[in-house]
């Protein structure tokens, strides 16, 4: 098995390389594209609330947002541009200075979400002189890590030197996942996780525990090298492959993927007047981030979390790719929260002002199928 695993991975190398739209210099996505056929959003909705099918194993089609919404993605970018770079800058100082990751760092950044992160911490900790290598793969809550995508990093590089990396933390789920997946495996990786922002308070490492917005969380494929979400079926997926996705083609000639990390690296650092991130603030907020999830549900009458998208980029991805009910915002007059304003006004779902403790935004899914927890 151990051949076959080895020379099903190799495809990788002989296909040059898959790197989406992005440069091979920047990332390998350890994933197999496919074509993969579209569900309705709402069907998909009633089939995961249902039971019927898991979120991984399908996908809906996704579109070129409106001019509005471009720019307020634009201004976004221009206000929170330096202040990434910045947080990607301390990043890549605390992991060049950790004995497992000074001389060289395997960044394993969580497709997709993690990848225009993941390509920015690389050139950041290559500046710093370690030598950096990037890979993007898969991980899927209640499925697990991809496990072939971990033999072949491990191949190469072994496991003491691999961090995983995301943009930001929710509720913290895809924390416990990594930490569920990698207990006990016999490759020797360590679920240590980094992530640029933690509002949820469950990292090992980040810059802030802030829940601002990060550009790249407003937008979906077309920053993220054009890779759809990743998909998990028996029909695409062998016991020899990676994970699925679909390489969005159609979308080239409006693809940002490059010219996001090339705004973000030319950006004005701006000075740092916030809270430095610790582990003991990122325990304060892990509590709050608890308290509030617990809150909401009793308050609406809800028994699944998984209907509770808390943070400002899961709220937008939860009005862009699920069907939403209700949004919360901590404040109206917030310019972080336009956009989720101008999309819920699309989709014709109220926008509510509560307070939201450290979170700027939270989106409650829709009930089409009955709690699942």
């Amino acid at each position: 098995m151990g051949k076959m695993i080895n020379a099903n991975l190799s495809k990788i190398e002989e296909c040059n390389q898959f790197s989406g739209s992005y440069s091979k210099d920047d990332v390998v996505f350890l994933l197999k594209p496919c074509r993969i056929k579209m569900t309705d959003v709402v069907e998909k909705e009633r089939l995961i609330q249902s039971g019927q099918k898991h979120y991984s194993e399908m996908l809906s089609a996704e579109c070129i947002p409106d001019n509005r919404y471009m720019t307020l993605y634009h201004e976004a970018l221009d206000r929170n541009a330096g202040r990434l770079r910045r947080d990607v800058e301390a990043l890549a100082d605390a992991i060049a200075s950790r004995p497992e990751t000074a001389a060289e760092c395997v960044v394993t950044s969580l497709a997709r979400a993690g990848t225009p992160i993941g390509v920015l911490l690389k050139r950041a900790l290559e500046r710093r002189g370690t030598i950096a290598h990037h890979y993007s793969i898969s991980i899927i809550r209640a499925r697990g890590i991809d496990m072939n995508a971990l033999r072949f990093i491990h191949a190469r590089h072994g496991s003491a030197s691999t961090i995983f990396v995301d943009g930001w933390t929710g509720k913290g789920a895809i924390k416990r996942e990594l930490d569920r997946s990698l207990n006990g495996n016999t490759l020797g990786f360590s679920p240590f996780f980094a992530v640029v922002a933690d509002p949820a308070g469950v990292a090992d490492l980040a810059a802030t525990t802030e829940d601002y917005v990060i550009p790249s969380g407003l937008l979906n494929g077309i920053v993220s090298g054009l890779i759809s979400r990743t998909v998990l079926t028996d029909e695409l997926v062998g016991p020899n492959d990676f994970h699925a996705c679909l390489f969005q083609q159609e979308f080239l000639g409006d693809d940002l993927s490059r010219t996001f990390i090339a705004d973000i690296e030319t950006a004005p650092i701006p000075k740092y007047t916030g809270e430095l991130w610790t582990t003991e603030t990122a325990e304060r907020v892990r509590t709050l981030s608890r308290s509030l999830v617990s809150e909401i549900m009793a308050e609406i009458g809800i028994s699944d979390v998984n209907r509770v998208k808390p943070g400002i980029a899961e709220a937008t991805r939860a009005i862009l790719r699920r069907v939403p009910e209700r949004v919360y915002v901590s404040s109206f007059a917030d310019p972080e929260i336009l956009h989720m304003s101008h999309l819920a006004a699309k989709v014709g779902v109220s926008v509510i002002e509560r307070d939201l403790a450290n979170y700027r935004a939270v989106t409650i899914i829709k009930n089409l199928g009955g709690d699942q927890e």
